[in-house]
């Protein structure tokens, strides 16, 4: 056997610090989820339009001076019916007004209601969609509910409401949020069937981990994209409904404006004066758009399975 020629190395002391050292990066879960976010090139387009609408949205109204019902215009016909123009951006309407005024009092409106209304049913549905899918005598019963009322439609139910309770901007926030936590919640409880009684839940469980615990700290943080999902489909859904009912004047009361009461009033407008229907339109499909793909996209990136 050939001798080995130690000339040929240079041994070294052992150094018990760097031995401690790991080589790996740190990782960072929401550093990796912001850098996955912003990665994508629609990201950053719908942010700059979702985030220029939602300023306009609650930043102009509290400068201008703007009243829904005012008809003292009216009699004025050389303000009536005004093309966009350099004075008026968007135009104006029969009375007179300003349809860039209404706009935008009308889409502070229409947001306000949506993120409350999914801020609200997220909540609820969440904690008890938690409890739904830990508990088995909480499980039996509330599958029999969601049964019931899974298959009645929403709109529906969210219709009756407002025919009963009248229009309302809290009221029609109180007819989204009756059942509309029910479909979160039931999609949490399913995460949590799927979660629930992995390996490691399981060890916690045996060491006396109470359950609330297991549910806060290991299920729920594995829930973040599933939540994020939900969340960029009910922001423009709300927004629709609430288009949709004030349509048909179900929504806010007429002396409100909105997004979709300004569709509604303007409709007759579509071939002559289109503009006064088309805007407001636009404009819905300019804040529904961005939040449902920049919410999608949050979800995408808070996956951990899509972080490298």
């Amino acid at each position: 056997m050939a001798q080995i020629d130690k000339n040929k190395f240079t041994f070294v002391e052992l150094d018990t610090s760097a031995a401690e050292v790991i080589d790996s990066p740190a990782y960072s879960y929401w550093k990796s989820v912001f850098r996955q976010f912003f990665a994508k090139k629609s990201t950053l387009v719908m942010l700059i339009i979702l985030v220029a609408i939602i300023l306009m949205s609650f930043i102009y109204p509290m400068f201008a001076n703007y009243d829904f019902k005012d008809v003292s215009n009216i009699n004025d016909f050389s303000k009536r019916f005004i093309w966009p123009n350099g004075e008026y951006w968007f135009g104006t309407d029969k009375n007179g007004q300003s349809l860039f005024d209404g706009v935008w009092y009308g889409a502070r409106n229409s947001i306000l209601i949506s993120v409350i209304a999914t801020l609200i049913n997220t909540v609820i549905g969440v904690i008890v969609g938690g409890i739904w899918g830990v508990s088995k005598s909480f499980d039996r019963i509330m599958l029999e509910i969601y049964n019931v009322i899974s298959n009645i439609p929403f709109l529906l139910i969210v219709i009756v409401l407002s025919y009963s309770i009248g229009a309302g901007f809290w009221n029609l926030i109180f007819a989204f949020c009756v059942t509309g936590w029910l479909g979160i919640a039931y999609s949490i409880r399913v995460q949590v069937l799927r979660y629930r009684d992995l390996e490691y839940n399981l060890a916690s469980r045996t060491l006396g981990t109470p359950m609330t615990k297991v549910v806060l700290k290991n299920l729920l943080p594995q829930l973040v994209s599933v939540i994020m999902t939900l969340v960029s489909q009910m922001l423009p859904m709300y927004i629709s409904f609430e288009a949709f009912l004030s349509f048909f004047g179900l929504g806010l009361p007429i002396s409100e404006p909105s997004l979709g009461r300004l569709i509604a009033n303007y409709s007759t407008y579509l071939t002559d004066n289109a503009y006064l229907f088309w805007i407001p339109l636009t404009t819905l499909i300019l804040v529904s758009l961005p939040l449902y793909i920049v919410g999608q996209n949050l979800a995408d990136a808070s996956d951990p399975r899509s972080h490298r």
